[in-house]
């Protein structure tokens, strides 16, 4: 994989607003909603994207507003793209972010129907904490809350022996 990763910026929105709508659909955040995420990154919030030769391959995001807790905003991967370890790349890249800030415990939601995204989380230690019911809207869809715990010497997460992302 020569995917890099880099903080996202102003002139990546369009490709992320793209990859967005034909990901998520209903439940997209819209390219104004993308903007003001963005321009809030100095209030706590990291954006990353993943990109090979120019191109936008994925793109992800985190809240760490201080306090020890950090919830993982987004995290996309064009579906071209799937399975080649970008996603783990996204999401290391946001731990290791929380770890930087002082971060002790990471928290996201997930649609409860998205297998997929579930099984990546699990394999970086996230583990069901709770069921937010109707959270995606308009569709009423349930979200279920993960919780990973970050390394208490607050360096961040470290991949498992062997494990794969």
């Amino acid at each position: 994989m020569s995917v890099t990763l880099r903080p996202m910026a102003r002139a990546d929105l369009p490709d992320v607003a793209r990859v967005e709508i034909a990901l998520f659909g209903e439940d997209a955040w819209s390219a104004d909603m993308l903007a003001s995420e963005l321009a809030g990154e100095p209030s706590g919030r990291y954006y990353l994207v993943a990109e090979e030769n120019g191109l936008l391959t994925g793109y992800a995001g985190l809240l760490a507003p201080g306090g020890g807790q950090a919830d993982v905003l987004t995290l996309a991967v064009v579906e071209e793209r799937w399975g080649e370890g970008i996603g783990a790349a996204l999401l290391e890249g946001l731990l290791a972010e929380a770890g930087r800030r002082g971060c002790t415990e990471v928290f996201l939601e997930v649609r409860v129907d998205n297998d997929r995204a579930q099984r990546l989380y699990r394999r970086h230690g996230f583990a069901d904490s709770g069921l937010r019911r109707g959270y995606y809207q308009p569709a009423g869809v349930d979200a279920l809350v993960m919780r990973r715990v970050l390394d208490p010497a607050g360096e961040g997460w470290q991949r498992p022996a062997g494990g794969a992302g």
